[in-house]
């Protein structure tokens, strides 16, 4: 019994003696990163891996390099801010509340997606016909799982940390495929080193261009050139990085933007070359930006978010809902919020229909990040929403949005565009053309209208982020 007692003893005073985690000073800049690989198994004769963007029944027989998802956590010794962004074409919503729910104790969790044309599909429309549901349940799983384990992998290797913060302009490296032209061709890097050590901790890279230099006759899974940049600069900065997709909309696209060999030879969209070859390009001009890079004050952490309603119109979505091919929340549309109720069961297409997403804002002392939860046209982020109307347009008299960026009045700004959720294009109302006449005396209309959930997506979304900043409800 005295033995027994005795080393009850021991164990409490080894307890009482381990050391307790250090507590940090609030105002004191912790930064940690994480990753893990989201490859999907491919095997031709077995289950088979439907890639996402250009079209259905696109089948995975390969893999040319491997998809991840990358985080980064952020503590001020007061609040706690993930960032996720995956190799893949889109999250729902959905899936990031699932996300959060295993994340307790952060203040605010984002959860991206790069936008990947060649990941597995996770939206669920583009499966063996438009019938047919693409998504791959077990692996969405494993994708959430995978997301909760990086960001507590980011989460424990938090450390003090200086940052900086530089950017470059990189037109050369952007293609509109739609009118009017308008480019955002910022590329922002945020760069972090150890406190005491001044060694390399890691690099947050953000860039506004669709990855799908592969194309529509791929089939081999990749993350396309994001993968390229990431590792060029992991391996000339011996540190993790992570990659954020911003503005895509309008068309911004990395399809026929002119690339050209280390030998000077051009190379060909749809070839892994050329995919390559822009990955190291954008690196190259990523470290521009940091070579240029200024000190920034990541200090206090602010974040906010809303719930927004949005009216679905398009009837390809619509139809796709009512099949069980686009699965996510239904509701009936109403413009008072507070009125809007869910709807059960296959929906009546008579009736309006209202999908639920969220907008978010994330303050690191003088870097304001807006996070949009689909493909917004940069006019809409840079206030440059055509004046006049073309004619042909739909809706020539709408008002033009608030814009995204003159909500940010800091020194420094980022966009994460598909944030917490991907609700396809948001495009200027003013600039919606679904109706023959066409604008710039087109025979048919621009692309873009089919992949947007209706032309009042803008104005709701660009209000809502307006109205989350100035504090209205």
């Amino acid at each position: 019994m005295r033995r027994a007692m005795a080393a009850a003893a021991m164990v409490l005073v080894s307890l009482v003696l381990l050391p307790l985690p250090a507590a940090v000073e609030e105002g004191t800049l912790e930064v940690g990163f994480g990753e893990r690989n989201i490859t999907p198994k491919v095997d031709p004769k077995g289950k088979p891996v439907y890639l996402a963007g250009f079209g259905n029944n696109r089948k995975a027989t390969g893999i040319l390099d491997p998809l991840f998802v990358r985080a980064f956590v952020v503590r001020d010794g007061k609040s706690k801010v993930a960032i996720v962004s995956a190799d893949l074409v889109g999250l729902f919503l959905d899936t990031v509340e699932r996300v959060r729910e295993k994340l307790p104790g952060f203040t605010y969790v984002v959860v991206s997606s790069t936008h990947s044309h060649d990941g597995p599909d996770t939206m669920g429309i583009w499966g063996p016909s438009p019938l047919v549901n693409g998504i791959d349940k077990e692996y969405l799983a494993s994708v959430e799982q995978k997301i909760v384990e990086a960001v507590k992998e980011a989460d424990a290797g938090k450390q003090p940390v200086k940052a900086t913060i530089g950017s470059v302009k990189a037109p050369e490296l952007l293609h509109d495929s739609r009118l009017p032209i308008v480019l955002h061709d910022d590329l922002v890097v945020l760069s972090f080193k150890e406190a005491k050590s001044d060694k390399n901790a890691g690099l947050v890279v953000q860039w506004n261009n669709h990855p799908e230099i592969l194309g529509g006759s791929n089939k081999l899974i990749s993350s396309d050139y994001v993968g390229y940049t990431v590792q060029y600069l992991k391996e000339k900065y011996s540190c993790p990085v992570v990659y954020l997709t911003g503005t895509v909309g309008g068309l911004m696209t990395s399809l026929h933007v002119p690339i050209k060999s280390a030998k000077g030879e051009e190379l060909k969209d749809g070839t892994a070359e050329k995919t390559a070859r822009y990955g190291e390009l954008l690196g190259m001009r990523a470290v521009e930006a940091i070579d240029a890079a200024k000190p920034v004050k990541l200090t206090p952490i602010e974040t906010r978010s809303s719930g927004v309603y949005v009216p679905l119109t398009n009837r390809n979505f619509l139809l796709a809902h009512q099949l069980g091919v686009l699965k996510r929340d239904a509701f009936e549309w109403n413009a008072d919020p507070k009125k809007i109720v869910p709807l059960k069961g296959i929906i009546d297409l008579k009736k309006p229909v209202a999908m639920k997403t969220e907008v978010g804002y994330v303050k690191f002392g003088e870097l304001e990040i807006a996070c949009i939860p689909g493909e917004i046209y940069p006019e809409l982020v840079l206030d440059k929403v055509v004046e006049k109307a073309e004619p042909g347009v739909d809706f020539p008299d709408a008002p033009r949005e608030p814009a995204i960026y003159n909500q940010l009045k800091g020194p420094h700004r980022m966009i994460i565009g598909l944030a917490n959720d991907e609700i396809g294009y948001i495009i200027p109302k003013r600039q919606w053309d679904e109706k023959p006449p066409f604008a710039y005396g087109k025979e048919k209309g621009q692309y873009g209208e089919v992949n947007s959930l209706g032309p009042d997506t803008a104005p709701i979304i660009c209000q809502a982020f307006a109205d989350l900043l100035s504090g209205k409800k």
